[in-house]
């Protein structure tokens, strides 16, 4: 909110400022608007408020200016009146009914105003009047928060006398003593903790008053919380104490009370760190560390990460505490996790001064750390060559050799061509760093230039790699290999051609023979590399300066530096090639051109850069067929497209299609790019183009729901009746994906496109069949309204069927509410109602609906099977024994095969279904019922090794001695085959004792009359097909739908 000038407002607010109460009078009977605004929102009643000015506030309000408008951050006359502390105006407000509720955007009332402006007799006014002297403001602060925070002694008992709590918190879970601790003000914070505030409260990082006011130095406080007896030692959320906290701000007052209190001076916190490693840290923590050390803290506590005291100093160059750390015993060469010694990390923020001290005092120069390198590593690699200059003064290798034995009989330092635990030297390093003055040191004292890493680089790639102009001179002048590959084939050209710096290193090697006609492992050459990093002035150099160079811009092997640059956006290289090459249409191994890979990756600028030297925008990849065109359209590169459009001459350019017949605008509606579809329609795409499967754009606009691409399409007269290869509408697939809303839209449309169309695919089914069988209730709701009827044409496997078949209880109860005994009773092609369909998916919930609705439970299909039987063949024991026990089902009916439904559940192993239907009968007549090949029960259950439904089968009578047609009684039936069976039944013909002779004949005849038959009669068959392979579009309509 800026500050305006009082000449640009209203007249009115102009004479209110000049507390002009005339003017004002004379304005307002001119019938000014006593309710004008300014840029802010503020009213001429804001004005005088904010002034106090009683006569003006009266003389407004008396001429109807609105006691309660708001500015534009919702402040009120009042809460201007109560920032001003002018308690009379306040009052008038008040008495002509203004809201002591009000909030502004921060959520403030008037009384958190009064509170943090010190407003104590406009408080006063307010306090008998608001509805919660506790309310939060959006910070979650009370009026009690804002009267701590602003000092005052007196608003703060004022509040608590009228009930202000002391124990809510802010949002950040801050209780008001936590402010007071921090401000300093004891005598609130003693009066708070007189009214039963908790001295040991924490916020949500789990800092206490105590750490409160040690952060900031309240010694008086600090002093005061001690003596109540607060835990001192109390870690917050990070595990510091609040002398962690003093040490770290420098708070050597604070910090030397909690010491003589007892604080334990050698806590660590969360991550290891004790009070000395702050102190031995924080800029202003000497006196602490003294403190510290002079009260018996361990000078070499490591951190979880093995950082001493000492480590801590040496990161900020602490030289005096780095002294008193040793003369108290600090360890000279502790190292960390990492291996690094305080000499490292002196080393690696460039303190000379405190690298003279550690190396006086014995620190150990040749001590290894991270990645095994040297202190002087760190030094030259992070450019300090003043580090450099002492550390090789005094750290290199020396060795003092015996006059009498001629052998080394002292050493010390280190070799300056040691490497690394990676091969690289601190030549190495100090190439990388690109401090020259590091480098010639090196050079100078002995360094190898030609010594190689791990993976085979010199100091001269490193340095070319970081674009160090001065150390590549001084190296190649030292003699440093130009044309040295490294282990993946490449030499300091190709990583001076990669790096972003100005063209001189390059221009430098090239100069000096360099040769760019090098490749590496992968075949790539200075000129790929640079294409691929996008350095356009290096690119040049290297085609101005080699015509070999010009052969590597048009290979395509393995990639050309085109697609390079085009996939990563470089579009000012790509601008280049593109100006150098003849053909920019070549192709990657994937038939990608670069104009294709610029789109896919969308960078505007190569597309342009492309297009604009002739670059041909229909050029197909290999797998899928894709032009530019389609991948621009799929990844919604709306500006890529438009430029890819305009290119071309053809008009057809929109409807190019790929492997599967899409076209660029099915790819930009399946993926919901509305702006592209409308892009690619004002151009010309063809609205009702089909793919290879007959699906249009429409078709895809409904799967994904997009409600805008389809706006758009119908406005360009998209045909919602067009049929894909299953003879499916764009209706079909918006009620299978539940897209109500569009359902409705294509209804609409297809009322006036073709009212008599049935809407019915090739298998017979409507939209009503799909959403019904998806279970979407508002989908299937409209379909009911537009025609209640539908569900009467085409397949008469109904949505009724449908929805139980898949478990859908919505839409099964919506379609049985609106159409009745009409659909619950309804048969399909092989005579299955509903309710069989409910029992082959153990529907139970779909069972209860149709049996309540009238549903007959016995009703057979044109096989003779009931739902029970169904559910029995199917072992679908849920519905089994909902059939049963509540619905009482007849087990006795017969299918055309005389089946019963114990014969299937026999037949199809369901033993449990078995029991089921056994429990429920003991007539022996069901029990022992033949089917038309002979066959009980026991016939059945003993062959598929039902053992426990045979034992119920012949503890309720069953008889063993029936035979089938085969002749082959229940025992034989156990045999694996016929044969088998025929061999048991000569074996128990000859076993005694026989069985009486008026039994025995019979049954030995029929043994002997079928042992030898050699042809071997199919049997008939005892139960139909399963529900699913019953007829061709009824019940599997899960494979329509995973396609």
């Amino acid at each position: 909110m800026g500050i305006l000038s009082i000449t640009d407002q209203h007249p009115l607010v102009q004479a209110i400022f000049n507390r002009n109460l005339e003017e004002v009078r004379a304005l307002l009977s001119q019938k000014d608007n006593v309710n004008v605004l300014d840029q802010e929102r503020r009213s001429p009643l804001h004005a005088a408020a904010y002034l106090g000015d009683i006569p003006v506030i009266e003389l407004l309000i008396q001429s109807g200016a609105n006691v309660n408008a708001k500015d534009s951050v919702w402040l009120t006359p009042l809460h201007r009146a109560v920032a001003s502390r002018n308690e009379r105006a306040v009052s008038l407000l008040v008495k002509h009914s203004a809201d002591v509720n009000a909030r502004d955007k921060h959520w403030q009332t008037p009384l958190h105003i009064a509170a943090a402006n010190r407003a104590n007799k406009c408080a006063e006014t307010l306090i008998p009047l608001v509805k919660n002297v506790n309310l939060a403001d959006r910070t979650g602060r009370t009026a009690l928060h804002h009267a701590v925070l602003s000092g005052n002694l007196e608003m703060v008992v004022m509040l608590l006398n009228k009930r202000a709590h002391h124990s809510i918190c802010d949002k950040k879970e801050r209780h008001p003593i936590i402010y007071a601790s921090f401000l300093g003000l004891l005598e609130i914070a003693k009066l708070l903790i007189s009214r039963g505030a908790d001295a040991m409260s924490k916020d949500k990082k789990g800092y206490t008053p105590l750490h409160a006011a040690a952060s900031s130095g309240q010694i008086d406080v600090v002093k005061y919380l001690l003596k109540l007896g607060v835990e001192i030692d109390e870690p917050n959320a990070f595990g510091n104490t609040a002398l962690h906290i003093a040490c770290y701000m420098g708070q050597d007052a604070v910090a030397n009370e909690l010491v003589n209190y007892g604080s334990n001076v050698n806590q660590p916190n969360e991550k290891g760190f004790t009070p000395l490693h702050f102190a031995a840290v924080s800029t202003n923590g000497a006196l602490c560390l003294e403190l510290l050390v002079n009260n018996g803290a361990d000078v070499n506590f490591q951190s979880k990460e093995g950082k001493s005291p000492l480590h801590m100093a040496a990161i900020h160059g602490r030289f005096t505490r780095s002294q008193i750390l040793i003369q108290n015993g600090g360890e000279i060469d502790c190292a960390d996790k990492y291996g690094n010694t305080p000499l490292h990390v002196a080393a690696r923020y460039g303190h000379e001064l405190l690298i003279s001290t550690l190396m006086t005092n014995g620190a150990d120069t040749a001590r290894r750390g991270v990645h095994g390198m040297f202190p002087l590593h760190l030094a030259v690699l992070f450019g300090f060559s003043d580090c450099c200059r002492k550390l090789l003064s005094s750290g290199q290798l020396y060795s003092i050799v015996s006059s009498l034995s001629n052998e080394h009989v002292l050493s010390a330092g280190f070799d300056i061509n040691t490497p690394d635990n990676l091969g690289r030297t601190c030549l190495h390093a100090a190439a990388s760093g690109g401090n020259v003055e590091c480098l010639n040191l090196l050079s100078s004292s002995g360094a190898d230039l030609k010594r190689r890493d791990k993976f085979g680089r010199t100091p001269l790639h490193y340095a070319a790699a970081n674009g160090s102009y001065q150390c590549i001179v001084s190296l190649v002048t030292a003699g440093a290999s130009i044309n040295e590959a490294d282990y993946k084939g490449c030499t300091p050209l190709h990583y001076a051609a990669a790096s972003d710096t100005y063209r001189s290193c390059l221009e430098y090697l090239l100069d000096n023979n360099a040769d760019p006609s090098l490749r590496d492992k992968q075949g790539y050459s200075a000129v790929h590399y640079a294409a691929a990093y996008g350095n356009r002035q290096n690119l040049e150099l290297l085609l101005e300066m080699s015509f070999n160079c010009l052969e590597d811009v048009e290979s395509t092997v393995p990639v050309s530096p085109l697609h390079l640059a085009a996939f990563n956006g470089h579009c000012d290289a790509l601008k280049t090639l593109a100006e150098t090459l003849v053909n920019l249409d070549v192709c990657d191994h994937k038939g990608r051109t670069a104009l294709y890979l610029a789109t896919e990756r969308g960078s505007t600028d190569c597309v342009s850069v492309l297009t604009s030297h002739g670059a041909s925008p229909l050029i197909k990849d290999r797998r899928k067929k894709w032009t530019p065109l389609h991948a621009a359209a799929a990844s919604g590169n709306i500006d890529c497209l438009h430029l890819l459009i305009d290119c071309s001459e053809r008009p057809d350019i929109t409807d190019v299609m790929d492997a599967h017949g899409q076209t660029p605008l099915m790819l930009a509606v399946m993926n919901g790019h509305v702006d592209c579809a409308h892009l690619l329609l004002e151009k010309g795409a063809t609205v009702d183009a089909g793919d290879k499967k007959g699906r249009t754009t429409l078709h895809r606009a409904s799967v994904t729901g997009c409600e805008d691409c389809v706006g758009a399409l119908m406005e360009h007269d998209a045909f919602v009746l067009c049929r894909d290869f299953k003879g499916r509408t764009p209706i079909h697939f918006a009620a299978a994906c539940g897209h109500a809303t569009l359902v409705h839209v294509y209804l609409q449309a297809a009322l006036s496109t073709d009212p008599l169309d049935a809407v019915v695919d090739y298998n017979g089914y409507t939209p009503m069949h799909w959403a019904a069988y998806n279970g979407h209730e508002d989908c299937l709701e409209l379909l009911l309204e537009h025609n209640p009827f539908a569900y009467l044409e085409g397949n008469p496997f109904t949505p009724l069927h449908c929805a139980v078949i898949n478990s859908q209880d919505g839409t099964a109860d919506l379609l049985v509410e609106a159409l009745g005994a009409k659909i619950v009773n309804s048969r399909d092609a092989k005579g299955r109602t509903p309710l069989h369909a409910a029992a082959f998916a153990d529907n139970v919930n779909g069972l209860q609906l149709l049996l309540h609705h009238q549903a007959e439970v016995n009703a057979t299909d044109l096989s003779g099977r009931t739902p029970l039987m169904m559910s029995a063949e199917n072992g679908r024991t849920a519905a089994v024994e909902f059939l049963l026990f509540h619905m009482k089902a007849d087990l006795t009916v017969m299918d055309i095969n005389k089946n019963t439904a114990l014969h299937l559940a026999c037949s199809k192993g369901h033993e449990k279904c078995a029991l089921l239907l056994l429990g429920e009968t003991q007539d022996l007549g069901l029990i022992n019922a033949t089917n038309s090949m002979l066959q009980m029960p026991l016939h059945i259950a003993a062959r598929n090794g039902l053992a426990s439904v045979v034992q119920a089968l012949l503890t309720r009578g069953a008889t063993v001695l029936a035979v089938d047609e085969e002749g082959h009684t229940p025992a034989l039936a156990c045999a694996p085959n016929k044969d088998v069976a025929d061999c048991l039944a000569l074996i128990l013909s000859t076993m005694k004792p026989f069985p009486p002779k008026d039994a025995i004949l019979p049954f030995s005849f029929n043994l002997l009359k079928n042992c030898s038959i050699a042809a071997k009669t199919a049997l008939p068959n005892g139960g139909s097909c399963p529900y699913t392979k019953d007829r061709h579009g009824s019940i599997a309509m899960d494979g329509c739908y995973s396609e």
